[in-house]
């Protein structure tokens, strides 16, 4: 007895060793790449929970005060929406204090960049006491992160024509003819490979001797879709370029994919899963990452964007996630009066908005729990999600082009 208290003595001291040791490696020019951690390992927990929390919550009579004990899947839905209400609340709070800085010189960037102790004991706190919360506010809280996921994948959509647009430019800024060529040769296979994957979609989802209607018109519009944004571009009016037509269609057609694989397992037009009800641990692995992946990216884009998030006294530049050499740390100094190069707040907003939308994919829109068992982000709520995201893709596209001849006095 005595030697298994030594040795868990032990490993909590080394375990806060570590975190001390992580803790204080944290620069300023890696604080992004931090709150990207901080985030992610809240999806891991939100995962973990939804899979062995059931039985304890089942326990709990703040939470289990029904008359009759719901199904496990509603603890498992409950137990994720009370991590990411954690996680919300933490940004949330964050992105308060950090409205109105401007300079570095400012004492609250300070806090953006350090204290990361105190940050991961606060969030720790604040997932926690989240399961002494009545169920009344988890349900609000899971009716505004529907609003909140739909937000930030109207950003997500907005940041990826703001990428288009500057690749674009930036490839006909050179001015050579190697840079032309390559951008033929990108734009010809985004062509391709969207036909292609259009043609894959007709034979996954629209499988002969089933009537797949809905799936047929979803595909539809996406090719009409693409075919609308290269007549818009080569109108000699837009006078617009091929590239960014061609990502964007290839794009939307992936959120088609996206919308298409999400419809239940027995849903006869999948034909993609089989009529599969379950999915292996290594499958639901990989679409897990590859979300936590599409989340971290798009909330690190936007916190970097200078585009969106610039304050008005800030430069057009913006630094780096991590720095390039060892000379950045001793030039913190000399930066300190400099102001900042992206906003603080609407940095942490997206983190937040991220945390309901991560929320969501992980319980199905919150409505599909029960036909779609433990699968990520599968249910008819994530298929319309997706599709009305690519339809807004769309539309943002085509206003990105007309919009400076319908109002030629305004700058876009």
């Amino acid at each position: 007895m005595f030697a298994a208290s030594c040795l868990a003595s032990c490993c909590a001291a080394c375990a806060c060793d570590a975190c001390r040791t992580v803790v204080s490696g944290i620069s300023r020019r890696s604080a992004r790449i931090a709150y990207c951690g901080l985030f992610a390992l809240s999806l891991i927990v939100s995962w973990i929970l939804r899979e062995v929390a059931a039985p304890l919550m089942e326990k709990l009579p703040w939470i289990n005060h029904f008359h009759k004990t719901p199904d496990r899947e509603w603890f498992e839905t409950d137990a994720v929406l009370r991590v990411s209400l954690g996680n919300f609340l933490f940004f949330a709070i964050l992105s308060v204090m950090m409205i109105g800085v401007k300079t570095q010189k400012d004492p609250r960037d300070g806090i953006h960049h350090g204290g990361w102790m105190m940050k991961i004991i606060s969030w720790c706190i604040l997932v926690i006491l989240m399961f002494f919360l009545p169920n009344e506010i988890i349900s609000f809280y899971e009716s505004m992160s529907k609003f909140g996921a739909g937000f930030f994948l109207l950003v997500q959509v907005v940041l990826l024509l703001d990428f288009v647009h500057g690749w674009n430019d930036t490839w006909v800024g050179y001015d050579e003819q190697f840079w032309y060529a390559a951008l033929l040769v990108v734009s010809l296979v985004c062509y391709l490979a969207t036909f292609v994957f259009s043609g894959l979609l007709f034979h996954w989802f629209t499988p002969s001797g089933h009537d797949c209607g809905l799936n047929t018109f979803f595909i539809l519009m996406t090719l009409i879709f693409v075919f609308v944004f290269a007549v818009v571009v080569l109108h000699p009016a837009v006078g617009g370029s091929i590239l960014p037509a061609s990502v964007i269609s290839l794009y939307c057609m992936y959120l088609c994919y996206s919308g298409l694989a999400s419809e239940p397992r027995d849903y006869e037009c999948n034909g993609l899963h089989k009529h599969s009800k379950a999915v292996s641990t290594g499958t639901m692995t990989i679409g897990l990452l590859t979300t936590v992946l599409s989340v971290v990216y798009s909330a690190v884009r936007a916190g970097s964007s200078t585009t969106l998030l610039s304050p008005p006294d800030s430069p057009p530049a913006e630094k780096p996630l991590l720095p390039l050499d060892g000379k950045a740390d001793e030039k913190e100094e000399k930066e300190c009066k400099k102001p900042v190069s992206y906003s603080y707040a609407f940095f942490h907003i997206i983190f937040s908005l991220a945390s309901m939308y991560s929320a969501m994919l992980l319980t199905g829109w919150s409505t599909s729990v029960g036909e779609s068992g433990k699968l990520v982000d599968v249910g008819w709520p994530s298929v319309w999600v997706r599709v009305v995201t690519s339809w807004a893709t769309a539309g943002l596209f085509i206003w990105s082009l007309v919009a400076p001849i319908l109002f030629p006095d305004r700058e876009f």
